[in-house]
């Protein structure tokens, strides 16, 4: 799952948010905050190394946590390698929230069975990386830089959006109309992301039980 992981990662570059277009920025990205069960975007690539591979956002489900909600976002992926397709699951705060990592994961590579990451393992993860892929899109959509509006034709449709841009070199196309906001990325590699439909009727990609995933060892110590 390290290209789902990279692309959920690294959809908007951090810059500097420009003056002109801050309340159209601030606006855009106050909507990519809203979270709701069902909701999902699909996306092709072209170019890089990923050229060709199809990944879909979705959020499939809630979780209660104390007095908290928690929702699984799922990043779903298909490529040339068919040992490399799979989905992965995180369980995540709103995206309201702000801070707060993965509180869950479940895993399914090719026709593996799928494995839910002990809790143990995840907080782990957390203390080095501390990434949730779902939250960095409100983060990165804050601290992106404004280059004006513009409409875009993606296979989804033609549709008005907000054009920034990344200190690396990289640019976005953004819609409030869109799930997650995200309708156009190139990274600074000229790989190319395009909305290739959305919805609200999104179930989740893994229909079988989750087998617990082992500990490795020395992770309990």
């Amino acid at each position: 799952m390290g290209k789902a992981a990279r692309w959920g990662g690294l959809l908007l570059g951090v810059a500097a948010s420009a003056p002109l277009g801050a309340q159209q920025l601030s606006t855009l990205c106050e909507s990519t905050r809203k979270m709701s069960v069902g909701q999902w975007a699909s996306y092709t690539v072209t170019g890089g190394k990923a050229n060709g591979d199809q990944m879909r956002f979705a959020i499939v489900g809630t979780e209660k946590r104390g007095d908290s909600t928690l929702y699984w976002f799922e990043i779903s992926h298909k490529g040339a390698d068919a040992a490399q397709n799979g989905v992965m699951q995180m369980l995540v705060p709103n995206f309201d929230a702000q801070g707060g990592g993965i509180r869950g994961m479940i895993m399914k590579m090719g026709a593996q069975p799928a494995m839910r990451m002990p809790e143990q393992m995840i907080s782990m993860m957390g203390q080095r990386s501390g990434q949730n892929p779902a939250l960095e899109i409100t983060r990165r959509c804050l601290a992106a830089q404004v280059i004006g509006t513009e409409t875009v034709s993606v296979p989804a449709g033609s549709m008005s959006t907000l054009h920034l841009k990344g200190s690396d070199g990289g640019e976005a196309w953004m819609s409030s109309d869109v799930p997650f906001g995200i309708v156009k990325v190139i990274t600074k590699d000229n790989a190319t992301m395009v909305l290739t439909g959305r919805g609200m009727d999104a179930k989740s990609s893994i229909t079988e039980t989750p087998q617990e995933m082992p500990m490795m060892p020395g992770m309990n110590r």
